[in-house]
């Protein structure tokens, strides 16, 4: 069973950066889809991000529409951990991030966006 920790989360300015780090242990990574959701108060949680890959083999990519063009999502198979770097950094951005592959979820990492 694979465990996710999430990390990197923080308070920012708007159009400042992060970069989220999703680190797996129990299993490593071999072919795998992992995502990136948040979830902001009130609201529902909501897809960002998406990466599929085998072994060196990027298979795709995919991104809410919210985010093109800031958000890149990106993993290291020798950690094994998945990033989102995230650029130009809006209030509506706030959330609990979360990464998630095969219906396991992390425990989230807050990030705060300041207008």
């Amino acid at each position: 069973q694979v465990q996710l920790v999430e990390s990197g989360g923080g308070l920012v300015q708007a159009g400042g950066s992060l970069r989220l780090s999703c680190a797996a242990s129990g299993r490593t990574f071999i072919r795998y889809t992992v995502g990136w959701y948040r979830q902001a108060p009130g609201k529902e949680r909501e897809f960002v991000a998406r990466i599929t890959w085998s072994g060196f083999i990027v298979y795709g990519v995919d991104y809410a529409d919210s985010v093109k063009g800031r958000f890149t999502i990106s993993r290291d198979n020798a950690k094994p951990t998945v990033y989102l770097q995230m650029n130009n950094l809006k209030p509506e951005d706030t959330a609990v991030y979360y990464c998630s592959t095969a219906d396991v979820w992390g425990q989230g990492t807050q990030v705060t966006v300041s207008s």
